[in-house]
């Protein structure tokens, strides 16, 4: 059974600022409780999901370069992509791996890291009613030297949102100094901000709605040395005045094969109506540099654009 599970963070925007305030990096990974018991090695790990799932068998890396203590700890696990930015979807082939040799196999290929930035339990001593500050020094201490990773937190909140932005990360996190920690409650002293990046994109194709015929989604792509690779289908941000306006301006774009250079997935490709790659849209999308776009938004018809200009 878990033993705790996690705090969570509340929405915020713009991040709180003063010297009460701590900011981490808000990292695009998979939420885990572990535990580790002194003198087992990675026997003696075991992790959990937020929800309190187990999740033991699917980490074999996580739990082979655990600390040699008794501890509960809070983190994320997360893996890079190809562009070197963490990525949720990276682990989505790993996170419900329940068979050990499987978990084994993706994880030579995949790699994970685990990202902790709270300490819970300690040498049989709950600090739940320690102070945040007190609570990260101790887990400094107690995980230096193993493989599990403490990242560091920053005074300038503001420094950090720009940077993390630049760098295409996910966001940042605020943490009140003296906060305590609450299991399974969403807290007003930890508060969470994520980016929201724009960026133009080519239009490919585009469905239509389920079960009808008007345009309700767009695939969209974009321009490397490769070709028009595929980054994904945005259909949030498309109303009815929306797809009234793309169908007049896909009309007579219609070709026969797709015109990205890479694979289509056959859920995205399956009933869409294939487009000649002229037209250009901008997008809002949850972070950057991934090679899906996430949560992906339609802002806007760049009409003043070509593809050869982005």
């Amino acid at each position: 059974m878990i033993p705790f599970l996690p705090m969570l963070a509340t929405k915020a925007d713009p991040l709180p600022r003063g010297a009460d305030w701590l900011h981490e990096v808000k990292w695009d990974g998979v939420r885990t409780i572990a535990q580790a018991t002194a003198g087992l090695g990675d026997a003696g790990v075991a992790t959990w999901t937020r929800n309190g799932n187990a999740s033991t068998t699917a980490w074999p890396d996580v739990a082979a370069v655990g600390p040699d203590a008794d501890v509960v700890v809070d983190g994320e696990v997360i893996a890079l992509n190809a562009r070197g930015l963490p990525d949720f979807r990276v682990l989505q082939e790993r996170m419900h791996v329940r068979r050990a040799a499987t978990a084994a196999r993706l994880a030579a290929d995949l790699p994970a890291t685990f990202m902790v930035f709270d300490l819970l339990r300690l040498e049989g001593r709950d600090l739940l009613e320690e102070p945040l500050e007190e609570r990260r020094a101790l887990l400094a201490q107690v995980l230096d030297g193993s493989g599990w990773q403490v990242p560091a937190s920053y005074d300038d909140g503001e420094m950090l949102l720009e940077a993390t932005r630049t760098q295409g990360l996910e966001g940042v996190v605020a943490k009140r100094r003296g906060s305590r920690y609450r299991p399974g409650e969403r807290s007003p002293h930890w508060r969470k901000l994520a980016h929201r990046h724009r960026g133009s994109y080519v239009v490919g194709g585009w469905r239509p709605q389920e079960g009808g015929t008007q345009l309700a989604a767009l695939l969209v792509g974009e321009r490397t040395p490769d070709g028009l690779a595929y980054r994904g289908r945005v259909g949030s941000g498309i109303g009815p005045r929306a797809s009234r306006r793309l169908t007049e301006l896909v009309a007579g774009l219609t070709r026969a094969a797709s015109p990205f250079d890479d694979e289509v997935p056959r859920a995205d490709a399956a009933g869409t109506t294939w487009l000649e790659p002229t037209l250009v849209v901008d997008v809002e999308t949850h972070g950057s540099g991934h090679d899906r776009l996430r949560q992906p938004s339609l802002v806007a018809v760049r009409t003043d654009l070509t593809p050869d200009e982005i």
